[in-house]
């Protein structure tokens, strides 16, 4: 499976961005996916994750109500909406996926197979 993220940039507090992860080489359906980040001196951290049916969502507290995981299975892609971003936000975020049947910790980074590169978000004023 080949991963890429994008989306990443740099926004003031309180502005918002969405990232994509496209996924490539894989059935898109078979697939439980998770967003981590990973500030500057920081361990990989989880944001969120989305099973392979895409009905069960799942988010750390520190962003709950704040970012959205959803997909589109016609473009294999899962996207983070992210809004009322705040400094601590700052991080480089990393989409992640393992097989359905792979019985991976969602939260941990343990948990995932495939990695992307990571995309850059900084929020700043």
């Amino acid at each position: 499976v080949q991963l890429q993220a994008s989306g990443g940039g740099l926004v003031q507090p309180g502005g918002s961005l969405r990232l994509s992860c496209e996924a490539s080489g894989r059935d898109f359906s078979t697939l439980d996916m998770g967003w981590f980040r990973q500030a500057i001196g920081k361990e990989r951290d989880y944001v969120a994750s989305i099973n392979w049916g895409g009905l069960s969502t799942y988010y750390a507290d520190s962003v709950k109500g704040r970012f959205t995981l959803s997909r589109d299975t016609a473009k294999n892609t899962w996207y983070l909406q992210m809004s009322d971003l705040k400094p601590e936000d700052t991080a480089i975020y990393y989409c992640a996926v393992k097989d359905r049947f792979e019985r991976g910790v969602i939260y941990l980074p343990s948990g995932y197979t495939f990695w992307g590169q990571g995309t850059q978000v900084t929020v700043s004023s």
